[in-house]
């Protein structure tokens, strides 16, 4: 019986233990290593609350009663590329840490071509950047951030390495103690009951530290998110700055497309069709008494007026594409790809079509895009993706050529990149030298 009894508890136990290991591989584990990342991760924000802040808020606090005296008016402008920098990489810690975006809240400058040494440009630099509400609130933040970033970032480790000694160390050391050694944060460990006490406490603060790393930069993001987020009325002021922009754009793309037709129209088909009525009128003054040369003018209008009507097909095609239109932006593009000198892979997937405006924005971009594949890329082969995620249209045109290439002031790139922001689209490069080259566009719609 006793035999019997003791092998029950060794089995109880054996599948206890085969129950807890998933736990552990599920869940246990996986928290650590969570709570370890968090610890690693408050270490990086302590720092640069630290060194970064600290010294820039110094600086920034220095330069403004120095406006007044002209050195500031210098400073300030550096000052704020420093204090800009820094937030923006708090703003990304906070979206790679936490899943918590934060926009760049800051108003575009005027003057572009800012010269640090010239005092004009460093006084309307300095002027925009005291009228940017986002100045202030950098400055805010920089300060709360130098006490609030140095304990959220230090608590969790310090409670992990706190608990390890206390769990460890202490009940392990305890006898070669100093007595007025004070581990515990009540009572000095000078005998096994303390040093019993000091294990507990390192399991607690053991469990806090992994617990509280991922909460406390949670808490810190959303601090960050409070000051360097754009405002409702800045957002509402960029907002309305960008629509500005685009829509000028806009106007500027459709006078520049009307234009085009209208050389198109007059440079082709309508001087095609002024020489067939020109022929047609000399067939009818020299029928009677020359129907061969009648004839042979015939012949002439007629092939006239047949490269006229190519033309005006071409003209149309190049407005909105008949196949655009009966076969959707799949059916466009395949056929668009099969026109081209070299070998282009399409993939798309699409569960149904955008509407009309940005399915032909759409596809007048990706054709631009393979144009520039094979005017300048010196590629062999290119392909295209196409998917529809997260409410947007999302079309990649990448190819085998030579990379290197950039945004130029003037250059195709930058005007496919003004003509997708109309609809609120944008454009990424991704062309290292010696490529391989990469073009991505997303434009915001339903299908």
């Amino acid at each position: 019986m006793r035999a019997t009894h003791w092998l029950g508890a060794i089995r109880t136990v054996h599948d206890r233990r085969r129950e807890v290991r998933p736990w552990l591989r599920a869940e246990f584990l996986p928290w650590l290593s969570t709570g370890l990342v968090a610890a690693r991760r408050g270490l990086a924000l302590s720092i640069t609350s630290q060194l970064g802040c600290y010294p820039l808020v110094i600086l920034s606090v220095v330069s403004l009663p120095l406006l007044p005296l002209g050195v500031g008016i210098f400073t300030l402008p550096i000052i704020s590329v420093a204090v800009r920098n820094l937030a923006d990489l708090h703003r990304r810690f906070a979206g790679e840490w936490c899943s918590i975006a934060i926009a760049t809240p800051y108003r575009p400058h005027k003057d572009e071509n800012f010269e640090p040494l010239d005092l004009p440009s460093s006084l309307r630099r300095s002027r925009s950047l005291l009228a940017d509400p986002a100045t202030w609130r950098d400055l805010l933040w920089m300060t709360i951030n130098i006490p609030f970033g140095l304990v959220a970032g230090l608590l969790p480790g310090w409670m992990i390495v706190y608990g390890i000694h206390g769990v460890v160390a202490t009940p392990l050391f305890w006898p070669w103690m100093d007595d007025t050694y004070g581990y515990a944060l009540t009572w000095p460990v000078h005998s096994p009951y303390t040093a019993v006490l000091a294990f507990f406490q390192g399991l607690v603060f053991l469990f806090f530290g992994f617990w509280s790393g991922t909460r406390l930069l949670r808490l810190h993001s959303r601090f960050t998110y409070k000051l360097l987020a754009p405002t409702e009325k800045t957002r509402l002021s960029l907002r309305i700055a960008q629509l500005t922009e685009t829509r000028s754009e806009a106007v500027d793309a459709q006078a520049a497309e009307l234009r085009r037709i209208e050389r198109d129209l007059h440079d082709g088909a309508q001087a095609r069709l002024v020489a067939v009525g020109l022929k047609l009128g000399l067939a009818d003054q020299v029928f009677r008494k020359d129907p061969e040369t009648a004839y042979r003018l015939l012949t002439d209008a007629r092939k006239a007026s047949g490269q006229a009507l190519v033309e005006l097909r071409d003209l149309v095609r190049g407005i909105h594409p008949p196949v655009l239109a009966e076969r959707g932006l799949d059916g466009a593009i395949r056929a668009l790809a099969l026109d081209l000198p070299i070998p282009v892979e399409v993939d798309i997937v699409l569960p149904g079509r955008p509407q009309a405006p940005v399915e032909s924005a759409g596809y007048f971009a990706v054709a631009e895009a393979l144009t520039n594949v094979v005017k300048h890329s010196g590629a062999t082969s290119a392909w295209v993706r196409l998917r529809h995620t997260n409410g947007k249209l999302s079309m990649t045109v990448g190819d085998s050529g030579k990379g290197g290439a950039v945004f130029q002031a003037a250059g195709g790139l930058h005007g496919l990149q003004r003509r997708l922001a109309t609809f609120d689209g944008t454009l990424e490069l991704n062309s290292p030298v010696g490529g391989p080259t990469a073009v991505t566009m997303e434009l915001p719609c339903v299908l």
